[in-house]
C-alpha cells in the first residue's frame, strides 16, 4: 500500500518532548506511518534541533502547524496586526524548516473560533493575499502552506471546499493548498466525495476522522468509501488521521475543541485500526486494484 500516511500526534499524546516522542514515533513507523502532526506548540521555547533529532531517528517527517492570536490576525483591518499575523505565519515556516517539516497546516487566514458571523468580503480578500504571499514564502524554503476547512461550530471564516477554492484564487498563489478534513465534511458538504473532487487542484491534505473522535472503524463516515473514490478520482496526496481522547490532551485544548470523553484508551491501537481501515479503501479503488495485478504478475 503506497500510501504517505500521517497520524496526528495528540492521538496518542499531549507532550511534545522529544523525549516522550522517540518510542510513539517509532512505533507509528512500524505501522506505515511517513509523517506524523505535531500538535501546536510555542515555537520560540520548543528545542528545534532535539525535534529533528528524534524524528530523523525514527524515520519519520514532521507536520507542524500554526496560527493566528490576538494582535496578529491577517484577516484584521488593521495594517499592523496584518503585518504582525503575517510575521507570525512566516515564523512558524521558520520553525518549521527547523524541525525538518516539508509541510505546515493548521488555521492561517484568522483567528481560530472566530465567533458570529463569516469573514466580510474585504477581510477575507485581505486574509487570502497575506497567506498567498506566506505560502510563496514557504515555497522558496522547501515547505508547503496548507488551510484547514472547519466546521461551523469550530471557525465562521472558511466552511465547504468551495469556500476553500474561492480563497486559494483570492490568494493569487500557486503554491498554497487546501486541507479537507472528513469530520468536519460531514458537518457542512452535502455531498463529501463531490467536495473532495471540487478542491482536488489544490487539494495537499486529506484527512481522516470519524464522528465521533475515535476509531476510524467506528462511527457514521464511511472512511473508506471516501478514500477510495478520492483515489479513483485522482488523489495522490498526503493522507492523515486524527482523533481526540480526553485523557491524551491538555485541558485547556481539549476544552476548545469540546472534547469531553474518552472515545478511546489506546492511541496507538487507533493509529493500527486506522491503517487496517484505509487499507480497506485502498484496496477497493483503481490504484489499489492495479498495485496488487502488479504485484500478483511480478511487475
Amino acid at each position: 500500500m503506497d500510501l504517505d500516511l500521517a497520524c496526528h500526534l495528540s492521538i496518542v499524546t499531549g507532550s511534545a518532548e522529544p523525549g516522550d516522542l522517540a518510542p510513539i514515533l517509532g512505533r507509528l513507523r512500524e505501522l506505515g506511518y511517513r509523517r506524523a502532526v505535531l500538535a501546536p506548540l510555542d515555537e520560540s521555547a520548543a528545542d528545534s534541533t532535539a525535534l529533528r533529532a528524534v524524528f530523523a531517528d525514527a524515520g519519520v517527517l514532521p507536520i507542524t502547524m500554526c496560527g493566528q492570536g490576538p494582535g496578529a490576525d491577517v484577516s484584521s483591518p488593521d495594517p499592523a496586526e496584518r503585518a504582525a499575523g503575517a510575521a507570525a505565519l512566516r515564523a512558524s515556516v521558520d520553525f518549521a524548516a527547523r524541525v525538518g517539516a516539508d509541510q505546515v497546516g493548521g488555521v492561517p487566514y484568522g483567528l481560530f473560533g472566530r465567533p458570529g458571523e463569516p469573514l466580510a468580503p474585504d477581510a477575507f480578500e485581505r486574509s487570502a493575499r497575506e497567506v498567498g504571499a506566506v505560502a510563496d514564502y514557504a515555497a522558496d524554503r522547501g515547505v508547503q502552506l496548507t488551510f484547514e476547512v472547519l466546521n461551523r461550530y469550530e471557525e465562521a471564516a472558511i466552511n465547504t471546499a468551495r469556500e476553500a477554492m474561492d480563497y486559494v484564487a483570492a490568494s493569487g498563489s500557486d503554491n498554497l493548498g487546501i486541507h479537507l478534513d472528513t469530520f468536519h465534511m460531514a458537518v457542512e458538504e452535502a455531498d463529501m466525495n463531490e467536495a473532495i473532487r471540487h478542491a482536488l487542484p489544490r487539494l495537499r491534505y486529506l484527512e481522516l476522522g470519524q464522528s465521533g473522535r475515535g476509531l476510524l472503524s467506528t462511527g457514521a463516515i464511511d472512511i473508506p468509501g471516501v478514500l477510495q473514490e478520492a483515489l479513483d478520482d485522482g488523489y495522490q496526496g498526503r493522507i492523515g488521521i486524527e482523533a481526540f481522547s480526553r485523557p491524551f490532551m491538555d485541558d485547556a485544548v481539549a476544552d476548545m475543541l469540546s472534547i469531553w470523553r474518552a472515545p478511546y484508551d489506546d492511541g496507538i491501537a487507533l493509529a493500527s485500526d486506522a491503517v487496517r481501515v484505509i487499507r480497506t479503501g485502498w484496496t477497493a479503488s483503481i490504484p489499489g486494484r492495479r498495485a496488487r495485478r502488479l504485484s500478483r504478475s511480478g511487475a
